[in-house]
């Protein structure tokens, strides 16, 4: 092909590119002045400071606080649903309409317009905007509304509906007695059948009466989470004086839950009560009584032996990375290496045999308790003084490293039980002697099988 030709051509396909974007830039251009001319308001959600909302049930007043938070004002001063404040800031904000009904002279009250009224001030705007709204459409549910300064009836989309008819109670803050969970440093639960305390070192739970032992931490923060997420179905007072203690039974509560948050140097006590089919519930630091749902007393209603951690030592044993064993003679130690591969530990590092040391670990990790022994008369009693065996764990995770120990004393062979000992723990354990099976009689149990076995094996 010539030069000139080539030439003539780039220039031709230049000229039809240019045609080609400068018609879609005009389409896009012409799309988005359509969108905006079906905006009956086109501003930012973020920038509304106050809302206020007029329908059947009344007028109730939003306004957020100097930390962006929504409260109500009006008809009380009350936390408000954030969540559920900002969905009505956000649809109301950038306002599109189905089609106008009439562009001028149309009479709203035909429409019924305004049934429910909605008032928007706004960052930086020096008048408020006031949407009015009126009936049903019956033919597709749409809403027929109109914008205070505009002239124009237009129809709104029908899902509109559901939030400006909502009433006070679905834009309050429900979970008024939040608090976090893992702030708490200690718990005391009393009801009539149930009398316990619990408080936490580092990161575990310790029951302190009536027995002391280590509790189940996810039972202990079981019942934390259904105190934080305790929510109100009804505000039956807010402003509680004491006969309204009283009417509701909460003077002498079914449950008093007592909560000390270290963090906030604070002591926060639950009170609940049920009365026929409703609960009713408060707080010391709280002016308020609600009705909840029934649950929360299912949740925090555990008792001493559902509370204490029944496993003997509690790790993962996908987190060990050393093993010991010692019994009588033997002293079995193995570790992982660079490649997560189980060895012996000592000068040659031979291999061990993995899936033996992990089945071991696992056996050791669902070690229950079927009775404990709170009070252990000397240990020689229990053949714990010295243990007929040893087991030691440690176990990684990132860079923590953890060791956990059994002691294993003497077995009863008609109960097939056998007591262990935790050293951290003031308490025996008398468990299933199963496991005692799984133990390694000499160094060779835990060696990878020889070819020749794992080939008559396969056969």
């Amino acid at each position: 092909m010539k030069p000139k030709t080539t030439l003539i051509l780039l220039i031709i396909f230049a000229v039809l590119l240019a045609a080609v974007l400068l018609f879609e830039s005009r389409s896009k251009a012409r799309k988005e002045t359509e969108e905006k001319g079906k905006k009956l308001v086109d501003l930012a959600s973020a920038d509304v400071e106050k809302i206020t909302l007029k329908n059947e049930d009344g007028t109730i007043t939003f306004k957020k606080d100097d930390k962006g938070e929504w409260l109500i004002i009006e008809p009380l001063e009350a936390k408000a649903d954030s969540s559920e404040v900002s969905r009505l800031a956000e649809d109301f904000s950038s306002l599109k309409f189905e089609r106008v009904i009439e562009a001028e002279g149309g009479d709203p009250a035909k429409y019924e317009i305004p049934k429910k009224e909605l008032t928007l001030w706004f960052k930086g705007q020096a008048q408020p905007v006031k949407l009015l709204i009126g009936m049903e459409n019956p033919l597709d549910n749409t809403l027929f509304a109109k914008r205070e300064d505009d002239k124009r009836i237009v129809l709104l989309a029908g899902f509109l509906k559901s939030n400006l008819e909502k009433k006070m109670f679905d834009f309050r803050q429900k979970d008024i007695f939040k608090f976090e969970p893992e702030d708490v440093g200690s718990i005391k639960l009393k009801a009539k059948d149930i009398s316990w305390q619990a408080q936490k070192k580092e990161a575990e739970w310790f029951l302190d009466s009536p027995v002391k032992a280590l509790a189940k931490k996810s039972r202990v923060e079981d019942v934390l989470r259904a105190l934080s997420n305790l929510r109100a179905k009804e505000f039956v007072a807010e402003q509680k004086q004491e006969a309204e203690v009283a009417k509701f039974g909460l003077k002498e509560p079914d449950y008093s839950v007592t909560l000390s948050i270290p963090a906030k140097n604070q002591e926060v006590i639950f009170s609940l009560h049920k009365q026929d089919e409703t609960v009713y519930a408060t707080t010391s630091i709280s002016t308020k009584i609600v009705t909840s749902e029934g649950q929360v007393l299912t949740d925090i209603e555990k008792k001493v032996e559902d509370l204490r951690e029944k496993q003997v030592v509690v790790f993962n044993s996908w987190e060990a990375s050393k093993v010991s064993v010692k019994k009588g003679d033997l002293t079995l130690t193995v570790g992982k290496d660079k490649d997560n591969k189980w060895q012996f530990e000592g000068a040659a590092k031979e291999e061990a045999d993995g899936s033996r040391v992990e089945t071991f670990l696992r056996k050791i990790e669902s070690l229950e308790a079927v009775e404990f022994i709170d009070s252990p008369a000397e240990l020689q009693t229990y053949g714990l003084a010295p243990p007929q065996a040893e087991v030691t764990v440690w176990t990684k995770d990132g860079e923590t490293e953890k060791e956990f120990r059994v002691l294993v004393g003497t077995e009863d062979p008609e109960k097939k039980q056998v007591v262990l000992k935790n050293p951290n723990l003031d308490y025996l354990f008398r468990v299933d002697s199963a496991f005692l099976a799984e133990f390694p009689k000499e160094g060779k149990d835990w060696k990878p099988a020889a070819p020749e076995k794992k080939k008559e094996v396969k056969q």
